[in-house]
């Protein structure tokens, strides 16, 4: 039996160092009509796993406005595939796609791959990479928003509130993936995300149980700045978004949304950013889920959160 050879690699395709990124393939399209690209390679780094990207395109022609969904998991955990356990992926998907918005969802190194500000460069060039291949995907490279809950809440706010004009802007933007670009964003959804590091720092931590093997769960702000608050209060101070919420900085609209009995993220970090927020001059929604823990935990209606905000983002977007 004769074995085929396989076809001669071409010099042109092979690069040194690797490339930053992986331009989109073609779309998988359902028999709902909706574009799928899975597993988008947006940006790497030589050590690190890549950085993916999923982008689900509404049925229909055009250029359509996109959500960007950052996940949570205490920046050490979470897939850009699953939302929380309280918010059915159906539910999710299917509300931003029937809003008429094209859906990206984002992986970003955890913080023990990496300690901030890797989190907010990763959120950085998935944006960028968007708007460089926004045509390739279908999307409107003018109208994009993000979203995110709990460690994606709070990504999702510095993403909203850092930019060009930001002090220090060079550090927080990073050059990561397509290595420069416009990353504004044209409003916000923040679900129980971190506002102030150093305020938080006063509020105890819950007891996490073991891991499996008996391992301890690492403390999530000391693995996100490789160090305690108090031993890096600068670069609490930096992963902070009110940091950045301030006169002259022009931020997006926002929605904030809480529960009231959050125990993990205490409710008064959204209240300390929407007032941040005020006072810089940005429209802000703070709404608060009365009686719910993180993760939106004890409330009866996730079904009218999820719609809310999904509301907000296309009046933003469509307007």
């Amino acid at each position: 039996m004769t074995q085929s050879l396989p076809a001669a690699i071409d010099p042109a395709d092979m690069t040194w160092p690797p490339p930053p990124f992986r331009t989109p393939v073609s779309a998988v399209v359902g028999a709902d009509g909706v574009r799928r690209f899975e597993g988008i390679t947006y940006a790497t780094s030589p050590g690190y796993r890549p950085r993916l990207l999923d982008v689900h395109v509404p049925a229909g022609e055009g250029l359509f406005p996109a959500v960007v969904w950052i996940h949570g998991g205490g920046w050490l955990d979470g897939d850009r595939r699953y939302p929380p356990p309280t918010v059915p992926v159906e539910l999710l998907h299917g509300s931003v796609l029937g809003a008429g918005l094209a859906l990206v969802s984002i992986d970003y190194r955890h913080s023990l791959e990496a300690p901030f500000p890797a989190q907010l460069h990763d959120v950085k060039a998935a944006i960028r990479y968007v708007r460089q291949f926004a045509t390739a995907l279908g999307i409107d490279p003018d109208r994009i928003a993000v979203w995110g809950e709990s460690a994606g809440g709070h990504l999702a706010a510095l993403a909203g509130v850092v930019g060009a004009h930001t002090p220090d802007a060079a550090e927080l933007e990073g050059t990561h993936g397509v290595g420069a670009g416009d990353t504004a964003v044209r409003a916000v959804v923040d679900w129980y995300g971190v506002s102030d590091l150093l305020t938080l720092a006063e509020h105890p931590m819950p007891a996490f149980p073991p891991m499996p093997g008996g391992a301890e769960f690492p403390d999530p702000y000391e693995a996100l700045l490789g160090a305690s608050v108090a031993e890096r209060p600068e670069l609490a101070r930096a992963a902070s978004p009110v940091t950045y919420a301030v006169e002259g900085s022009d931020p997006p609209p926002f929605l904030l949304v809480h529960g009231t009995l959050d125990g993990l993220v205490p409710y008064s970090q959204s209240e300390e950013l929407a007032a941040a927020l005020a006072k810089a001059g940005g429209e802000v929604v703070l709404t608060p889920v009365e009686g719910a823990d993180h993760i939106f935990l004890g409330s009866p209606d996730i079904d009218r959160i999820v719609t809310d905000s999904v509301a907000f983002l296309a009046r933003h977007l469509t307007a």
